[in-house]
């Protein structure tokens, strides 16, 4: 796109985690191209890698109004990522990269704006339910913690509702749920449901479940499994422990997604993110997740008309950025 001064105006958005950053540019269509995937590791400043992406793309003198979504609190100027030395000033940023605008919103927040573009081949439904059209979305993602995010449209207009639900207090609701919780307690003050729904979160309940099933393997080396060695495990039938822990995170996944659910009102639907869930998309189908999701009581009959969906895409933090940014200057 040319301004009137036959200047290219481009819109540039980021995905930056922890150990990768994604760069594309976008169009008003939210269509994502020229993604270049770089490790953070490799440069000492996010300046750096975003100077980089633009001479190598030739787009230096071009004007870009830019989005960045980043794992980190993004509502002060003064940005330090969780995961990473870098620390920028917002303000500072624009300036050094001469950027025409700068956006920086919360990784959750960028996820969540990708839903409502979301087609069937980007996300696999997950039991009954129907969406229903412009209505409250909820999602949340086991990965490296438990990510949470609501949206709700305003005017044709979806805004997201960003907060920190996956440190609300774990509920057990069976049998082993509560014998989980109560040999977790013997070494925490607290539980949220991250410290269940999350990769550390899995390797929690595998941990669990070997005291619980036999006090003398608590000190070998079965209990410093991964969570990608449980589910893989698990997946292969070659360990019923892992195959315990894969199944009851699914059945507390369903628990804590129905509460999503039910406290939004989420008839949009409710959709599992995170790098966790689709590596055992079938084994979750298979589980007793959507039976949980929907057993609430006198509310059952709400969470059964609610769809569940596994997000695919590989990409849905730039497409949300993207629809963030496009927002902003429709």
């Amino acid at each position: 796109m040319m301004n009137s001064q036959n200047t290219q105006v481009i819109n540039l958005v980021a995905d930056i985690g922890g150990t990768n950053i994604r760069l594309a540019i976008t169009d008003k269509n939210n269509n994502i191209n020229q993604i270049e995937t770089y490790q953070c590791q490799d440069f000492p400043h996010l300046t750096n890698v975003i100077h980089h992406y633009l001479k190598e793309n030739s787009l230096l003198d071009a004007q870009v109004n830019a989005c960045l979504a980043i794992a980190c609190p993004v509502d002060t100027d003064s940005i330090s990522m969780t995961n990473l030395p870098w620390k920028f000033s917002q303000k500072q940023l624009k300036e050094e990269l001469k950027l025409n605008s700068l956006t920086l919103i919360n990784d959750y927040t960028a996820i969540a704006m990708a839903i409502p573009l979301l087609n069937n081949q980007q996300k696999i439904k997950v039991g009954r339910g129907k969406t229903a059209d412009k209505q409250p979305i909820a999602v949340c993602g086991p990965g490296t913690g438990l990510g949470v995010a609501n949206l709700v449209n305003i005017n044709n207009h979806w805004y997201c509702l960003g907060g920190e639900g996956g440190h609300t207090d774990f509920a057990p609701v069976d049998e082993l749920d509560v014998k989980i919780f109560q040999q977790l307690k013997t070494t925490k003050k607290r539980l949220s449901y991250e410290q269940l729904l999350s990769g550390y979160g899995l390797e929690q309940i595998y941990q669990a479940l070997v005291i619980i099933d036999n006090q003398e393997l608590a000190s070998t080396e079965l209990t410093k499994l991964s969570a990608k060695e449980i589910s893989t495990q698990a997946i292969a039938g070659t360990c019923p422990i892992c195959q315990q822990a894969l199944s009851q995170f699914c059945k507390v996944l369903g628990s804590f997604a129905g509460n999503l659910a039910l406290t939004t009102g989420s008839f949009g639907g409710v959709y599992i993110a995170g790098g966790i869930v689709p590596r055992f998309t079938d084994y979750l189908k298979n589980s007793e997740f959507r039976a949980r999701f929907e057993t609430k009581g006198r509310m059952s009959h709400l969470n059964e008309q609610i769809p569940t969906y596994i997000i695919t895409e590989s990409q849905p933090g730039l497409i949300g950025a993207a629809a963030y940014l496009n927002q902003i200057f429709q």
